[in-house]
């Protein structure tokens, strides 16, 4: 029996949000720009989810959004930090992302935005999800993406190199959009689909950026094996790598952030199937116009 490792404190990542509670509102630029590409998502499926879960509230955003919709009926919100719910609009249910208080086939839709990326067993967390769905319901869930941070996450690990001869985690270890995608799949998720989109944010210097983090709750929860106290030197050589190597044209800096979208159906009986292999009834060459077997004479057009 295998034992899922524990990288991320789930109890600090309630903690830090908490601590972020009080302005959270004023900082989560980046979950209402998930939020509306959710909408935009859900406004081509046209059907009805009379009973909806928004896992990793947060502030709420994704929620208000969504909440425009006729075609949404009861939408919960559910996050691990009772402060944060204080600024949903309920109805609030104060849970784990790792362990869902829902029964089967309970659920309708399941969104979730920012969050589940930080969670120890993902691949549990979305077989929960899909029992928790009834059959044909939807999952939509954006994760930030191995693409977010890259310029911080390189920073930080030069100084401390440099400058301490060796170098500890100090940005949350983030899954690409194909592991994401296998993940899905191993889930047991009908037509799967992940897909991701890449936004770059200007911020004034890199310690703004770093405050801007602590505000939305998404300090560093590395457990403790994982976790080191970075030194004021560090940061400040950090900051200088920083802006030399990644300067928007202002004066500031750019920051990277990958937004990962998984799309997934709880399996139903009604759903399209894939045909047999050799069931096909129209040859491809047909279906190209070209001879059976002549080589692609196609040539790529030089940038």
């Amino acid at each position: 029996m295998t034992t899922q490792p524990k990288i991320f404190d789930r109890a600090l990542l309630a903690l830090h949000r908490t601590r972020a509670a009080p302005r959270g509102r004023d900082n989560d630029f980046l979950l209402r720009y998930v939020a509306d590409d959710l909408a935009d998502r859900l406004a081509i499926i046209r059907r009805s989810f009379p009973i909806a879960l928004n896992l990793g509230a947060h502030t709420g955003a994704v929620s208000r959004r969504l909440r425009r919709s006729d075609r949404i009926g009861l939408m919960i919100d559910a996050d691990s930090s009772a402060a944060m719910l204080a600024h949903c609009d309920g109805p609030l249910l104060c849970a784990d992302e790792e362990y869902l208080p829902f029964g089967p086939a309970t659920l309708d839709l399941v969104v979730s935005g920012l969050a589940l990326q930080l969670v120890n067993d993902l691949p549990g967390a979305l077989i929960q999800i899909r029992h928790a769905l009834k059959p044909d319901g939807l999952m939509l869930a954006t994760l930030l993406g191995a693409g977010s941070l890259v310029e911080l996450r390189e920073a930080l690990l030069i100084a401390e190199t440099e400058l301490e001869g060796g170098a500890t985690p100090r940005v949350a270890p983030l899954a690409d959009v194909r592991t994401l995608g296998g993940l899905l799949q191993r889930a047991g998720f009908a037509l799967p689909v992940a897909d991701a989109d890449t936004v770059r944010a200007a911020y004034p210097n890199p310690l703004a950026l770093m405050h801007q983090l602590r505000a939305m709750g998404a300090s560093n929860a590395l457990t403790r094996d994982y976790r080191k106290p970075l030194t004021r030197r560090v940061l400040a050589y950090a900051s200088e790598i920083y802006s030399e190597r990644h300067p928007a044209p202002d004066g500031g800096v750019f920051a990277t952030f990958e937004f990962v979208t998984l799309t997934g159906w709880a399996p139903a009986p009604t759903q399209p199937k894939p045909l047999r292999p050799g069931s096909a009834t129209t040859r491809l060459a047909d279906a190209l116009g070209v001879p059976e077997g002549a080589p692609n004479t196609k040539k790529k057009e030089s940038p």
